[in-house]
C-alpha cells in the first residue's frame, strides 16, 4: 500500500480553505431569508418606484402599503406596520385609512420619531393627495389631511421626503389639461402647508416624480413625453422649495424610452437610477450622479446587462454607500435584484438576486439604517400578492468612523477638530453617553447644511473620531454640529483654507 507523504499542513489547508471562503462570502452578503408580512386573501402592494414604501431609523423599520382585503367596504386602503428590533418581529397590520373610495400608492419618510405618509385617495370623487403623520414612531397616528384642495382634477403618484421639520411632497396633477408635476411643502413638520406650486409646463405628460432633500437643497426627477419618446428631467431648489431653478434634460435616449426614475441625495452627491430602452429595445437599469448638488452631471452608467426586462429601480444613498433594487425577469419570471456601490457610485459590485419564487416579485423599495439594509416588495408566490421583506444586517459598511476606546462617557461631547485650519482633511472627535441615532453635519455661515458627515446612524456609547475631507467645499468658515435623536447637542467652528 502506498503511503500519502503530503505535508499534513497542506492537507489541512486544502480542507479548511473552502470553508474560509464560504464564511467570508456569508459575511459579505448576509441577506436573510424572505419574510412574509401580510396574510390575507386580497392583493397587497408596495409603493411605485418613484417613492419609498419602507423607511428606517435606528432599529425601527416602517412599511406602508395598500391592500384591498374585505373590510366592510372591499376597496383599497392604506396599511402600516413596523418592527422595533431590526425586522426580527413585526406589529400587526394597522389600517390607516377608512374611506369610501380607493386609497393607493403610499409613500413614507421619517425624521426622528415623526413619520410622514402621503398617498392618493378617491374619497372625494376625485383622486387627491392625502397626508398623515405619527409623532411617536408609529404608535399613534393623526387624522387624514387632504393637502391638495382643487377638486376638479386628479392628483396621483405622490413622493415625499423630509429633513427635520421641512416636509416636501410632489405629485402628478392634470388641472392644466395634461399631467404636470406639482409640489408643496411644510416647514412645521406637516402641521400646515404652503401653496401648490406647478413645476413643469410641457405639452406632453409629465409623470412619476421622485424627490429627495439634504438640508435646504431639494432635488426632483421625473420623466415626461414632451420630446416623444419619454426622457428624464431634473429640477432643484436651493432654498427649501421656495424657488426652483429651470429644469434640466438629464437623460435623452431618443429614439428610445427612458422612464421609471428614482432619486436619492447624500451630502454633495445626487444619485439617479432609471430604466432605459437604448439597448436595442432591451430595458436595462442605468445610473448617473452629480457630485456638486446638481450643477454638473456625470455620464450615464449601465448597471444591468441581461436579455430580459429590468425595470422599477429604487435607490438610497447613505454615507458613501449607494444601494439599488429593481425588478428583473432574466430568470423567466420577475424577481428582485440588488446592487451596491461603496464609493459614491464610482464602481459597482455584481448583481445579486434577492428572491427566488415562481409567483413573481415586484415593487421593491430600499432603506438603510446603520449597517442594516432593508427592502420590501409585493410578491405573488402565495396565489395573490402579499408584502414581503428581507434585510442584510451588514450590508451598509460604515466608512470613516473609528472607535477611540470603549469607555462609556458620562455625557455627550464634541471636540475641536484637528488640524484647524485644515486642507483638505480634518479629524472630528465626539463622545456618546447612550445609544442614540447620531448625525454630524457641516454648516456654512448662513446655517445651511452643506454636508451630512454622519446621517441618523445608530451608535453605541463610546468615544469616536471621524475624518472629514472637504472635497467640493470652498475656503471659508464652517460650523459642525452633533445631533443625537435629532436633538442638537453642540456646535463648533472650523476653518477651511485651500
Amino acid at each position: 500500500m502506498e503511503r500519502n507523504h503530503q505535508n499534513p499542513i497542506i492537507n489541512f489547508l486544502k480542507f479548511i480553505i473552502p470553508f474560509i471562503l464560504l464564511f467570508n462570502t456569508l459575511l459579505i452578503a448576509q441577506w436573510q431569508t424572505d419574510m412574509r408580512l401580510t396574510n390575507d386573501s386580497a392583493a397587497s402592494h408596495t409603493a411605485f418606484n418613484n417613492a419609498w414604501g419602507i423607511a428606517s431609523n435606528g432599529s425601527t423599520v416602517h412599511i406602508v402599503f395598500d391592500d384591498d382585503r374585505i373590510d366592510n367596504d372591499n376597496n383599497y386602503e392604506i396599511y402600516y406596520k413596523r418592527s422595533t428590533d431590526n425586522g426580527l418581529t413585526w406589529s400587526a397590520d394597522i389600517r390607516l385609512t377608512n374611506s369610501f373610495g380607493w386609497s393607493k400608492h403610499p409613500s413614507i419618510a421619517i425624521s426622528g420619531q415623526t413619520i410622514h405618509i402621503v398617498w392618493w385617495d378617491w374619497r372625494d370623487g376625485y383622486k387627491k393627495i392625502y397626508y398623515k403623520r405619527s409623532t411617536d414612531n408609529g404608535v399613534t397616528w393623526g387624522t387624514d389631511t387632504r393637502i391638495v384642495d382643487l377638486l376638479e382634477s386628479f392628483s396621483i403618484s405622490p413622493s415625499i421626503t423630509v429633513t427635520e421639520e421641512n416636509v416636501h411632497v410632489t405629485w402628478v396633477d392634470d388641472r392644466d389639461g395634461n399631467r404636470e408635476i406639482y409640489y408643496k411643502h411644510s416647514t412645521d413638520g406637516g402641521l400646515s402647508w404652503g401653496p401648490d406650486t406647478r413645476l413643469t409646463i410641457a405639452e406632453g405628460n409629465s409623470i412619476y416624480p421622485s424627490i429627495s432633500v439634504v438640508g435646504q437643497s431639494v432635488h426632483l426627477a421625473w420623466y415626461d413625453y414632451r420630446m416623444a419618446p419619454a426622457a428624464i428631467y431634473y429640477k432643484r431648489s436651493t432654498n427649501n422649495g421656495t424657488d426652483w431653478e429651470s429644469e434640466v434634460l438629464l437623460v435623452n435616449s431618443a429614439p428610445h424610452f427612458a422612464w421609471d426614475v428614482c432619486i436619492s441625495v447624500n451630502n454633495q452627491n445626487i444619485h439617479i437610477v432609471w430604466a432605459d430602452l437604448r439597448n436595442a429595445g432591451d430595458p436595462e437599469i442605468y445610473y448617473k450622479k452629480s457630485s456638486d448638488l446638481g450643477t454638473t452631471w456625470g455620464s450615464d452608467i449601465r448597471l444591468t446587462n441581461d436579455p430580459n426586462l429590468s425595470s422599477y429601480p429604487s435607490i438610497i444613498a447613505v454615507n458613501g454607500n449607494v444601494h439599488v433594487t429593481w425588478m428583473d425577469d432574466r430568470d423567466g419570471n420577475p424577481e428582485i435584484y440588488y446592487k451596491l456601490s461603496t464609493n459614491e457610485g464610482n464602481s459597482w459590485e455584481g448583481d445579486l438576486r434577492l428572491t427566488n419564487n415562481p409567483g413573481g416579485s415586484a415593487g421593491a423599495s430600499v432603506s438603510v439604517s446603520g449597517t442594516y439594509v432593508y427592502t420590501a416588495w409585493y410578491d405573488g408566490r402565495d396565489g395573490n400578492t402579499e408584502i414581503y421583506y428581507k434585510c442584510n444586517p451588514t450590508g451598509n459598511p460604515l466608512t470613516g468612523i473609528s472607535t477611540i476606546n470603549s469607555e462609556i462617557p458620562k455625557k455627550f461631547s464634541l471636540s475641536q477638530n484637528y488640524p484647524n485650519p485644515f486642507n483638505p482633511m480634518t479629524k472630528i472627535q465626539f463622545a456618546i453617553s447612550k445609544q442614540s441615532n447620531i448625525s454630524l453635519k457641516i454648516l456654512d455661515v448662513t446655517g445651511k447644511i452643506v454636508v451630512s458627515v454622519i446621517e441618523d446612524l445608530q451608535m453605541s456609547p463610546g468615544n469616536y473620531e471621524e475624518f472629514f475631507e472637504s472635497k467640493s467645499l470652498a475656503s471659508g468658515v464652517y460650523f459642525y454640529s452633533l445631533y443625537a435623536d435629532d436633538i442638537l447637542l453642540e456646535t463648533k467652528k472650523m476653518v477651511l483654507l485651500k
